[in-house]
């Protein structure tokens, strides 16, 4: 699975950084700085760092910040943010017990064994640690099903769908404790979202479709719209889990 995680974002690296509205957006990233209280001591790790997007909110501000990640075209683009590059599977990382006083992991744990990441993540953490976990959520079972059909049109490597309650009991069983899950909600063109440079177009006139016949209560909860019946609109929710050792 990790080679077709790896061969993915390989893909995608060139073209990551402008992939979403979400990557780059500032109010997000200043959520998840709030959320994760990282002081100017601490020491800070990414797993699945990617492109170094949520790196650089920490860059200069943490005592040491690590980045973690499978892919190498796109950890290039993250080291020179980065007091430390690591390249590695999430489910078995190469760091001593209790190495880290904050671990943050954004959209990474959809692509792995999402359990064993979790273990690793409670056992590289310091006592006192803070863990934050941020990944795309279907607002509940009444779009569940469409959502999750989209998500998967749009990234084959993926392996873990979510509700928002699932980081609750993600977190908890690998340890975790205090666990709370805010919300934030990305408004997305879905056109320029599924053009992420790994999937053919075919991949991406399925996602047209799902949207084209969606459900009203898909429509309701994801507010779509669309100004000509191919470019559709999403008010996407993602989860922000933040969880205690």
């Amino acid at each position: 699975m990790s080679d077709i995680v790896h061969d993915h974002f390989t893909a995608r690296a060139e073209r990551y950084n402008r992939s979403s509205s979400w990557v780059t957006d500032p109010a997000l990233g200043q959520r998840m700085v709030d959320l994760l209280e990282a002081g100017p001591d601490d020491a800070v790790l990414d797993v699945a760092c990617g492109t170094g997007l949520v790196s650089r909110l920490f860059t200069g501000r943490v005592g040491r910040l690590v980045g973690y990640d499978l892919t190498d075209a796109m950890a290039a683009q993250a080291e020179p943010a980065l007091d430390e590059l690591v390249m590695g599977r999430a489910e078995d990382m190469p760091f001593p017990d209790a190495t880290f006083d904050r671990i943050v992991c954004r959209q990474g744990t959809q692509f792995m064994d999402d359990a064993a990441a979790a273990r690793e993540m409670f056992r590289v953490l310091k006592p006192g640690g803070r863990v934050l976990l941020v990944n795309l959520c279907a607002y509940g079972d009444e779009d569940r099903d469409e959502y999750y059909e989209i998500l998967r049109w749009r990234n084959p490597a993926r392996r873990n769908f979510y509700l928002r309650e699932d980081h609750v009991t993600l977190l908890e069983r690998a340890g975790f404790s205090n666990v709370v899950v805010h919300e934030y909600v990305s408004i997305e063109d879905v056109d320029a979202w599924s053009d992420n440079g790994a999937i053919e177009e075919s991949r991406r006139e399925n996602i047209r479709r799902v949207y084209r016949n969606a459900s009203p209560a898909f429509a309701r909860l994801h507010s779509v719209r669309s100004e000509d019946g191919r470019r559709w609109f999403d008010h996407m929710l993602f989860g922000l889990a933040l969880g205690h050792k």
